[in-house]
């Protein structure tokens, strides 16, 4: 059975049956395009670094005890590394009832007082519910930083989020990868969606405006979106360097919207960030870029096989965290599963990986 088959026909069937950063005021848009904004402005902690969690691909549904796990990872994890910034890169819930499913696994998150932001996946609006209305309930939450979405630019969850105070040292975009597209690509006509032009169209409003603002080099950045760009599953194919857990193939749209040459261009990306695949949780330095897949933090409302030494075996979710530290390129990044075990603690930088 296909992959989107499976996870369409179970989510039918489940259906029925530390400090914290200071968070300044979103800046206000710019008069000379109301679309350049920031959703969030952080700081360094006193000790100069900065952790991120990624959570990603929770699945969750409220009642059934194979979210059990996701509920643990999600608040063990919270309590363990106390980030500074969460994201959550899409595919919160996978049943009903959705609203209660997705305020149950956002509450510890939200309740943590720690800023965070979501970038939809592909099956949060499959449920009864508009993405907008989703999107809507989230931005709700207490902690939120999402912004609503702008009329003109595609999706719901496309935000700027930077690092560093008045000058920022980073930059973290939010981008919306959607669900699915109609188009006669394969016999089936089925692919999942792909970042628009009117996203790429934002995106490079802000990277530009940033760059000006930083004497004309561009500032580092990380992407954050559900779908993995068609490059990942070229990279891996090509043979490059992968560390971590590769135990499906990637599944990115079969439309390539142009993304990475846009991000190649600006000079600022060096990093695109999602999840989607249960299996995989690798980074993977191919060409000039880093494609990153999160940890699967889900429980075993869909399939997941990924054990503690990543054979196949009793699913075991995770997280990814980041660290960036203040004046220094790069970052450095890990996996902690549940339980407390750290895998695959690296430093990404100048196109490299060192393993720590």
């Amino acid at each position: 059975m296909k992959r989107r088959d499976f996870i369409k026909n179970t989510a039918l069937a489940t259906a029925a049956a530390v400090a914290v950063p200071a968070l300044t005021a979103c800046k206000k848009p710019s008069k000379e395009n109301p679309n350049l904004r920031v959703a969030a402005n952080l700081d360094y902690r006193e000790d100069g670094t900065f952790t991120l969690l990624q959570v990603t691909d929770t699945h969750f549904i409220l009642g059934d005890s194979r979210s059990d796990p996701c509920m643990a990872c999600v608040k063990e994890t919270i309590d363990a590394v106390r980030p500074d910034l969460i994201i959550h890169t899409g595919d919160i819930l996978f049943g009903r009832p959705e609203m209660e499913s997705i305020k149950a696994i956002l509450t510890p998150i939200s309740e943590s007082g720690i800023p965070f932001a979501v970038a939809l996946g592909n099956h949060d609006a499959e449920f009864g519910s508009t993405r907008e209305e989703v999107f809507a309930f989230i931005r709700d939450m207490k902690g939120c930083v999402n912004l609503p979405p702008k009329e003109g630019i595609y999706g719901c969850s496309n935000d700027v989020i930077t690092l560093g105070g008045d000058k920022p040292e980073r930059v973290f975009y939010l981008f919306d990868s959607g669900n699915s597209v109609s188009i006669k690509t394969r016999e089936d006509q089925f692919s999942y969606d792909y970042i628009r032009g009117s996203q790429i169209g934002w995106y490079r409003a802000h990277s530009e405006r940033f760059t000006a603002a930083n004497g004309g080099k561009p500032v580092p950045s990380i992407a954050f979106f559900h779908i993995p760009l068609r490059e990942t599953a070229e990279g891996v194919a090509a043979g490059g360097q992968i560390v971590g857990n590769n135990c499906e193939p990637s599944c990115p749209s079969d439309i390539n919207s142009g993304l990475l040459a846009n991000f190649l261009e600006m000079g600022d990306v060096e990093a695109v960030v999602n999840g989607h695949e249960h299996d995989c949780d690798y980074v993977l330095r191919y060409g000039p870029m880093f494609y990153i897949y999160g940890r699967c933090s889900g429980g075993g409302t869909v399939y997941y096989r990924l054990g503690k030494e990543g054979a196949f075996g009793d699913p075991v979710p995770g997280c990814r965290i980041f660290q960036f530290k203040k004046g220094e390129s790069g970052f450095h990044t890990w996996v902690r599963i549940l339980g407390g075990e750290i895998q695959q603690k690296i430093y990404c930088h100048d196109n490299s990986i060192t393993l720590l």
